[in-house]
């Protein structure tokens, strides 16, 4: 028995593989003791980020994964508030 998928499937599946994905090479690089295999695991992580940015953007430019517009004040108040949680740090 032959099952067809949706192009929303694939690409939710796809981007559901990505948050998985994103979310072990964290783990790996937060746990490496070796700093050049961390920096390798926190290369990974950023091209699966970039992977994962991607797919987001081509389900929510076909409608796939649709988001409200975010008022511009609320935009620049958590702006601030994660810049001033950065400078305490």
């Amino acid at each position: 028995m032959s099952q067809t998928f949706t192009e929303k499937e694939i690409l939710g599946d796809a981007l559901a593989a990505q948050k998985a994905s994103t979310g072990h090479f964290n783990t790996f690089a937060t746990e490496c003791v070796h700093e050049n295999v961390r920096h390798a695991m926190l290369h990974c992580l950023e091209q699966e980020h970039d992977i994962q940015q991607d797919l987001f953007e081509i389900m929510h430019a076909k409608g796939y994964y649709p988001t409200p517009a975010a008022d511009e004040k609320k935009v620049q108040n958590a702006v601030q508030t994660f810049s001033q949680c950065v400078k305490n740090i």
